[in-house]
């Protein structure tokens, strides 16, 4: 199979790229620098500026599926006006010129999976979220519902079309060593009140996952990404802090986070998203205690 990705070079996309070649499929990579992607040999990095489907045409014609990871991270301060413009136009240009790549070809890659995120549901407290959840109404939903929308186009092309919306992706490198380093230096504790929900995911169940619905032709719409058992935070943070056999005692005050303002949801609110669409479909995720991937990736 020859699986084209954009936003390869990232945590999902490199593990992504990493479990094909091992199974000896062809990746290629749509990355703006391919000097600095670090990208192994066994696959190629193709050129292109994120906004049009200018020079890489032919390679797209080759692809039996199609994986769009892109879009600027959320979790750099300060989201002023100007970073969220650049959080929804990155993910926004890329889906268009995807979308243009599927009318503009002759022969379309019969697959594409589309990235997206569990703040796609909102704030919502302790309520479950599975995938017929409507979207909510702040800044993050928003972002998510445009990042699914720029690629709408292809489901009138005769394109499968798969819409991930992942949770936290826990991984060696990402954001969890940045989680865990309080906890390493005896700080470990809940955040604000701690009951906020944690979506999250091993990267190895994301990549599986992924691979589960790029090779099942019975897939389609959308998917939460993320582990059958959400936690609260305060769960979350016992647990991280037992797998490190550190102390958990110390409250994150809440105060602490607003000072970063609207940027401060990604802290104190979250989601109990279910993926009852993966599981519906016979999908076994090997991590479904938060537990034991924190022994597997941090202890």
């Amino acid at each position: 199979m020859n699986v084209l990705i954009a936003g390869g070079t990232g945590l999902i996309g490199s593990a992504l790229m990493r479990s094909l070649i091992a199974d000896k499929h062809r990746v290629f990579i749509l990355t703006r620098n391919p000097l600095a992607a670090h990208i192994p040999l066994e696959a190629k990095a193709i050129e292109w500026d994120g906004r049009t489907c200018e020079g890489w045409l032919d390679v797209f014609e080759e692809a039996d599926a199609v994986v769009n990871l892109v879009g600027a991270t959320i979790g750099q301060p300060f989201w002023t006006e100007n970073r969220k413009k650049i959080l929804v136009n990155s993910r926004v240009d890329a889906g268009l010129a995807l979308s243009q790549a599927f009318q503009k070809v002759t022969k379309k890659p019969p697959v594409l999976v589309q990235a997206s995120g569990v703040g796609y549901y909102g704030i919502r407290g302790s309520e479950p979220l599975n995938e017929d959840t409507p979207s909510g109404d702040d800044f993050l939903a928003s972002l998510a519902v445009q990042w699914e929308s720029s690629t709408k186009v292809v489901d009138s092309l005769g394109v499968r079309r798969v819409i991930i919306r992942s949770g936290i992706v826990l991984g060696k490198k990402g954001i969890l060593p940045l989680m865990a380093l309080p906890v390493r230096l005896l700080a470990g504790g809940p955040v604000g009140n701690g009951k906020q929900g944690v979506s999250w995911i091993h990267i190895n169940d994301e990549v599986r996952a992924i691979r589960f619905l790029l090779e099942n032709e019975k897939t389609y719409g959308p998917y939460n990404l993320t582990a059958p058992n959400p936690l609260t935070n305060a769960e979350y943070m016992r647990f991280m802090a037992k797998a490190l056999h550190r102390p958990y005692w110390l409250r994150a005050p809440a105060f602490a986070f607003r000072l970063l303002g609207e940027m401060s949801t990604l802290f104190l609110d979250g989601q109990f998203a279910i993926p009852q669409r993966l599981i519906n479909q016979g999908f076994h995720f090997d991590f479904q205690s938060a537990f034991d991937a924190f022994k597997d990736l941090i202890s």
